[in-house]
């Protein structure tokens, strides 16, 4: 926006031709009696124009002219502020003016004078980079572990934001290396913030604090693992930084969350190398899993995995009310069917609960279904031990896996169109789902896709019971050979089926060794049953 019309130049003489740089003319004017005190709207006089523009020559024609009242008032001259609390000093150091800076404060500018926003010349010349300048204040006695502007960093936090190596090389010999701002953060810190490799190395040298920690328990490896500087991170461990100090007042943060939770996957292999194990599966301690998760960094829950850490972690619930990172991961999955993180975690072995078993069940949607069928194993109850090993390259249910998935199956027996095929014939015992709820709730087409798994003419009489009360109530329409004796055939595959066990019937090859004619292969698993399709209107 354009405020000229508003706030038009209101510059005096003098100080126009001192912010030109026009000596002679500021000379000329001052003879003929124009005034070097004329201030501008923004409270600008002559010897600020002359200081900002760095011209030394108006800065002396200035002084010269002030000097020959008192040299009170001369001093006073100098120190004028602008509206915004900027000296003649403070705004030739900003510029890296040295000269005139030099000049002012052989003319008795005050070195440490602070402008509205709490900065002073010192400050100004270190934010600026101007080297010379720097070193002029601080050897004329500038102070150097004053607190400026509103965060309360020092001119060694300033210049280590810069990354002005120079001026932090010469500030480490004068100032406090552990001088904090008001969120408790020292110089190292932000080096390591920032990624200031350079200025870090400095500070390290010169004895600072390398596990320092912050008014929140950050610490300078956490806030470098959290930005991804990795020759940061690599030159803090290298020089003592403990990466197992807890970062936080909430939780046992360490800096290698930090790493897993933003996909800094150097960094977080440096970490891992480095840190504690405990927090792996530690009681009260967080696993960095659950932090990879968070952001859905898949690359992070991958390394983490590959190098050892537990896919089910530790029961967050009282920490983070989290369960499990599946169960995290489950819960944070929008669009897709499922995350990267879900498959990892899934294909890691990770244990299923029951609330897993609800994301997987409860929908018409099979993709987390049939990722756990691909890496899960479906025994049968009486060969299931508490040891969970592989078989065939899949992780078997454990008995409690498999409880919690009938529990959950009886309860979404409305979405069983879905699930029920991929269950049977990823091995499931359909006798487990032959109970009360499923009969009486199941869709038509769905209660006889599951009867043809099983002797229907042996069915307990409250079971048939149940289907007798359904026919009558024709919410229930059987096939029509259910009211036949059932076919040799049938009792056939249900026998070969109870022989072989209904996983390596249904999962492997195991039917097209057995010693009969190929058409049967089908026969035997069952692939002449017609699918059902799930219906949108079911209730």
């Amino acid at each position: 926006m354009d405020f000229t019309e508003c706030y038009g130049d209101t510059v005096s003489s003098v100080a126009a031709a001192a912010r030109s740089g026009c000596w002679k003319r500021v000379k000329r004017l001052i003879r003929r009696g124009f005034s070097v005190d004329c201030r501008d709207n923004r409270g600008w006089n002559a010897l600020h124009e002359a200081a900002a523009a760095g011209s030394l020559q108006c800065v002396q024609e200035i002084l010269s002219a002030v000097g020959a009242g008192s040299p009170r008032g001369c001093r006073s001259y100098v120190n004028s502020l602008t509206h915004e609390g900027e000296s003649a000093c403070y705004l030739a150091a900003e510029r890296g003016h040295l000269a005139v800076v030099r000049i002012l404060l052989k003319a008795h500018a005050n070195i440490n004078q602070q402008t509205n926003d709490l900065s002073c010349p010192l400050y100004a010349a270190v934010n600026g980079g101007h080297k010379e300048v720097v070193e002029l204040l601080v050897s004329k006695g500038a102070e150097v572990n004053g607190t400026h502007t509103a965060s309360c960093w020092t001119c060694l936090h300033q210049a280590v934001y810069k990354g002005h190596r120079e001026i932090v090389h010469m500030l480490v010999n004068v100032s406090n290396l552990e001088a904090l701002d008001d969120h408790g953060i020292s110089p190292l810190f932000v080096a390591a913030q920032y990624g200031q490799q350079e200025c870090l190395e400095i500070l390290v040298n010169a004895g600072a604090n390398v596990s320092t920690q912050a008014a929140d328990l950050a610490t300078p490896l956490l806030i470098a693992s959290q930005e991804g500087h990795q020759a940061c991170v690599d030159f803090l461990l290298d020089h003592g930084a403990d990466p197992n100090i807890a970062c936080s007042h909430d939780w046992p943060q360490l800096p290698i969350h930090a790493a897993a939770e933003f996909g800094h996957i150097g960094v977080l292999r440096r970490l891992i190398a480095a840190t504690d194990r405990a927090c792996d599966r530690g009681d009260g301690m967080v696993s960095p899993l659950y932090m990879a998760v968070l952001r859905h960094q898949s690359k992070s829950v991958e390394m983490l995995l590959r190098e050892g850490y537990s896919p089910d972690a530790q029961d967050c619930t009282h920490t983070l009310d989290i369960r499990s990172p599946l169960s995290f991961a489950l819960g944070r999955t929008s669009n897709k069917p499922y995350s990267e993180s879900v498959r990892l975690l899934v294909a890691a072995g990770a244990s299923l609960h029951e609330e897993d078993w609800i994301y997987a069940l409860a929908t018409d949607k099979t993709d987390l279904l049939q990722l756990i069928l691909e890496h899960r194993w479906i025994s049968r109850p009486e060969t299931l031990t508490r040891k969970c090993s592989d078989h065939h390259g899949k992780t078997i249910l454990k008995p409690q896996e498999l409880r919690e998935l009938i529990c959950v199956a009886l309860n979404q027996v409305h979405f069983a169109a879905c699930w029920l095929p991929l269950l049977l014939k990823a091995g499931l015992e359909p006798s487990l789902l032959l109970q009360v709820k499923m009969l009486e709730q199941a869709d038509s087409d769905v209660l006889n896709y599951l009867l043809e798994f099983v002797n229907w003419s042996t069915l307990s009489p409250p079971l048939r019971h149940i289907l007798d009360r359904r026919r009558a109530e024709k919410t229930w329409q059987p096939c029509p050979h259910f009211d036949s004796i059932i076919c040799l055939s049938h009792i056939c595959r249900l026998q070969i089926r109870l022989l072989l066990g209904p996983d390596p019937l249904m999962r492997t090859n195991v039917v097209q060794q057995l010693p009969v004619p190929s058409p049967l292969h089908s026969f035997l698993q069952f692939k002449d049953i017609p699918e059902i399709s799930y219906k949108h209107s079911l209730s």
